[in-house]
């Protein structure tokens, strides 16, 4: 399939705080036929997301963060979301482990790999890996918070998983990643949607 895509230009657009590049491609159609495409393309690095969970409590850790685009696009921008960030040339669970312990201020265990994806496949290059783990409410390292130094200003969030899941079911959560990882803890508890 790779044989179908040949790339012709890349322009770089901006390379500060991310990659931006604009693309022409030489792309083979199906039925044989080639167009000349452009597109642009995003990459700042893949990262790692993680939803922990307290089993004794029925508790889950989020964060409620300020997003640009979401502002962009609704007006407003602070959104509920499973802790995250990118990978700076680490492995995806120590990842997992480093976000959690910086964001939320908590230790995490028994971290379970559940998918790796694409977040936004069109436009940006970003993979994601997901993780759910365990915490203990009793056992808080710090405040979390994530790091003034990086225009972190995160907002941690212990709710009862009952009332995530309402929320993801009403609209209140809408990040992608958070909804997906509130899913793979519904079938790994055994539970009826909501």
């Amino acid at each position: 399939m790779t044989d179908r895509v040949i790339i012709e230009k890349v322009e770089p657009l901006s390379h500060r705080w991310a990659k931006l590049d604009r693309y022409t491609i030489l792309y083979t159609r199906q039925d044989g036929q080639a167009d000349r495409l452009v597109r642009e393309v995003h990459d700042h690095g893949h990262g790692a997301t993680v939803l922990p969970y307290d089993a004794r409590r029925g508790t889950v850790l989020l964060v409620r963060q300020f997003r640009l685009p979401v502002h962009l696009a609704e007006g407003q921008g602070f959104i509920i979301e499973s802790c995250a960030g990118l990978l700076d040339g680490d492995d995806p669970a120590l990842c997992a482990k480093r976000e959690a312990e910086e964001e939320l201020g908590f230790r995490i265990t028994n971290l379970r790999h559940m998918a790796t994806t694409y977040m936004t496949p069109g436009a940006v290059t970003e993979r994601l890996a997901m993780f759910l783990a365990d915490y203990d409410h009793e056992a808080r390292i710090g405040e979390g918070g994530g790091h003034a130094h990086e225009g972190e200003d995160i907002e941690v969030l212990e709710l009862p998983f009952a009332e995530m899941r309402r929320m993801v079911k009403d609209g209140r959560i809408v990040d992608a990643k958070t909804v997906m990882l509130s899913l793979f803890l519904e079938r790994e508890l055994g539970l009826p949607p909501p």
